[in-house]
């Protein structure tokens, strides 16, 4: 899968490759970027085989209006700079009449700009930094945003674990983490809560004792960390060196299999705030588990669902626009309104982004348990 093909365009019509040639009139194009190589690949390589499952249904179902849709996938390497060259690529060389990408949210907010400066929609499935969608109202995303993602974690933290102190430890470097941090210590604190310790780190740290012994002396009864799987695994044995036992909870950055593999037993017990699980028992889950293991026999992550969901809800929306002009499938996708996705109803609100609920998991016995699901505030 990281071979060195996948950093060049590859043109994917139900698994068929394209060798160039010019793109038909009309011909439903959409580019994917995303991180196929690098620190961040697991996630990429993930949300592109949901995207590409998606792509498979559509087609067999009849395409776009009968036109069999085309997926065009550039690497950006987990890297901005990057990311703003394929997309740039995409639109200006290739001719796509839509995005779909990225996972990162510095990733999305590097290309965000230039589709919106070309006028070309651009669908997140899994951006939920709230700067995203404000470059421009060709920006979209199916994913819910940090300021939710951190009301889920802090009601959990306060009404299901009755955590009365928490401590924050989270990435100085990260709009994700610092994002998910503010609104966790407004949210918990507007609970009832206390933060009893407020420390960061810098991605790629591999000592974390100085914070976790200033947190332990704290005596927080949960501690929120906001960062992704590299760094969690480390926090989490190292936290268990130094005794530390209540909870760590965490955001989608979290969702990951590397994340079991790298902290062994040390996160057991903890919890994390995602898009969706296998285990709610939806019909509409099941048969995308079922048709992803089919596929590509392993489990489906809630990133592989992400990108599954915004295949179809782009999908929809150049169905309803009737026309593969980019301003009309904007218009369409706009009005995505109460789509029956496997990471729950979707509605794009007037912001562009994704209205929808999120689910908490537990790392239990080296797998992910669901434990409830939280809808957004004004739908309780």
């Amino acid at each position: 899968m990281r071979a060195r093909f996948l950093t060049a365009a590859l043109l994917v019509a139900v698994g068929a490759v394209s060798t160039g040639c010019a793109r038909k009139p009309q011909e439903p194009l959409v580019g994917v970027y995303l991180a196929l190589t690098g620190d961040m690949a697991d996630f990429g390589i993930t949300t592109r085989q949901g995207i590409e499952l998606a792509a498979e249904e559509i087609n067999a179902a009849g395409g776009i209006n009968g036109q069999r849709l085309r997926l065009l996938v550039e690497d950006d390497r987990g890297k901005p700079e990057e990311a703003r060259t394929v997309v740039t690529k995409l639109i200006d060389q290739q001719g796509v009449v839509a995005v779909l990408g990225e996972v990162a949210s510095k990733n999305s907010l590097a290309a965000a700009p230039i589709c919106q400066a070309r006028g070309i929609p651009m669908l997140s499935p899994s951006s939920t930094n709230e700067e995203v969608t404000r470059k421009g109202d060709y920006i979209f995303r199916v994913c819910f945003v940090d300021s939710f993602q951190g009301y889920v974690m802090a009601r959990f933290a306060s009404e299901n674990l009755k955590a009365r102190t928490a401590a924050v430890l989270w990435d100085n470097g990260s709009d994700y983490s610092k994002g998910l941090s503010s609104v966790f210590k407004s949210d918990f604190q507007k609970m009832g809560g206390r933060i009893v310790a407020d420390v960061t780190y810098a991605a790629g740290d591999v000592d974390f004792s100085s914070q976790l012994t200033r947190i332990r002396a704290a005596q927080p009864d949960v501690i929120y960390v906001p960062g992704y799987y590299t760094e969690v695994a480390l926090i989490g044995r190292k936290a268990r060196e130094l005794g530390i036992t209540v909870p760590l909870l965490g955001g989608d950055g979290w969702d990951s299999e590397n994340l079991l593999k790298r902290a062994g037993a040390a996160l057991d017990g903890c919890y994390f705030s995602s898009h969706y699980s296998s285990d709610t028992g939806s019909p509409v889950v099941e048969r995308f588990v079922r048709s992803f293991q089919e596929r590509y026999s392993t489990m489906p992550n809630a990133l592989a669902a992400l990108g599954y969901d915004a295949t179809w809800i782009l999908a929809e929306a150049m169905k309803r626009a009737g026309s593969l002009e980019p301003r009309k499938i904007r218009d369409a996708l706009a009005a995505t309104r109460d789509y029956p996705g496997v990471t729950g109803q979707i509605t794009i609100n007037e912001e562009r982004n994704a209205v929808k609920p999120a689910v908490v998991l537990q790392v239990k016995n080296g797998a992910f348990r669901y434990m409830t699901t939280i809808q957004p505030p004004d739908r309780n």
